[in-house]
């Protein structure tokens, strides 16, 4: 485990999301105390065969390390492929996604998919392991199962543990469930009682003293944050806090903007204006969710022509009045 210490023991996890952990989100959750950063998923399909189309959701700084690259694909040959391409852009691991439950993954085989395939998803690991000729570590992310009645997490992970998986990432949930529902964590206790290799916990950690009963209640070696840390990426600062002091410190409203602040200013250093506009009308919603005036900013948001328009909007709003 010596070669997995810095991205496996007791390390704060930024967890894939398609459309948010673009390289703005990953920095500006690091400079807000996230461990681990992954890329978007990313297709292998893609980056064998468009590569400079799919190539700009692998890039990543210097400053953003550790970080590992996710592909996701159904064909074993080509991932591997994938991950030998991903080689050269030096990333610190590669992980596997084998728990998206979008229909537009599962439909070609792939992500969550693959749960009801076991033998296809070994097959993937021995190959990509193979290709990556033990250069850098190789992860893989699944959920419980297909559905509630073929809740096979641990058939899985002992699979891809004996085909040569590094480390696993569980996330408690089947595929039908998608995102609702409870994530159910003692399935996280069982697949790291049964493991040999490390096991990151995931799923349903909103706040800080989620993190904390996730580790108590699980004893997983690492812990994963998703959706938690949209629009309040100081998450995993409140968390490393609260283990250190047994308290952390609540986020002001002066405290809130200055990171919205933030995650423009580095988004339009990466992406044109234009998009980074559109892609904050859904972004920010999150920062706003459940505060006095938030429906009607975000409202006036989504009508907004440029960045500058949304700063002002932010400034002017009752939401960050202090």
């Amino acid at each position: 485990m010596s070669k997995l210490t810095h991205i496996i023991d007791n390390k704060l996890w930024l967890a894939p999301l398609a459309g948010f952990t673009d390289q703005a989100f990953r920095q500006l959750c690091k400079a807000n105390g996230a461990d681990v950063l992954v890329s978007e998923m990313v297709s292998a399909d893609g980056l064998i065969r468009d590569s400079l189309k799919t190539v700009q959701y692998i890039k990543f700084s210097e400053s953003e390390r550790p970080l590992g690259i996710q592909i996701f694909g159904s064909d074993p040959v080509v991932m591997a492929r994938a991950a030998e391409f991903c080689l050269q852009y030096k990333p610190d691991f590669i992980d596997l996604n084998m728990g998206c439950p979008v229909k537009k993954v599962v439909k070609r085989g792939a992500g969550s998919a693959l749960m009801k395939d076991p033998q296809r998803a070994a097959a993937i690991v021995k190959e990509v392991k193979a290709a990556l000729a033990g250069l850098v570590p190789l992860g893989a992310k699944i959920r419980s199962g297909w559905d509630s009645r073929s809740v096979n997490y641990l058939e899985m992970g002992l699979s891809l543990q004996e085909a040569g998986v590094d480390f696993l990432c569980l996330h408690p949930r089947t595929q039908t469930q998608m995102f609702s529902g409870q994530a159910d964590w003692e399935h996280i206790l069982n697949l790291k009682q049964k493991l040999s290799i490390p096991l990151i916990g995931n799923g349903d950690i909103k706040s800080p003293e989620d993190a904390a009963r996730m580790y108590s209640t699980t004893g997983c070696d690492s812990v994963m944050i998703g959706r938690g840390a949209l629009g309040r990426p100081w998450i995993f600062n409140q968390i490393r806090e609260l283990s250190l002091t047994g308290d952390y410190s609540p986020v002001t409203k002066t405290q809130m903007l200055e990171t919205i602040f933030s995650q423009i200013d580095l988004a339009l250093a990466y992406k044109p204006e234009r998009v980074v506009t559109k892609e904050l009308r859904s972004q920010l919603c999150h920062y706003t969710k459940g505060l006095p005036g938030g429906a009607d900013l975000r409202q006036k948001i989504n009508h907004a022509e440029n960045t500058t328009v949304i700063k002002e909007l932010l400034i002017q709003s009752e939401v960050f009045r202090i």
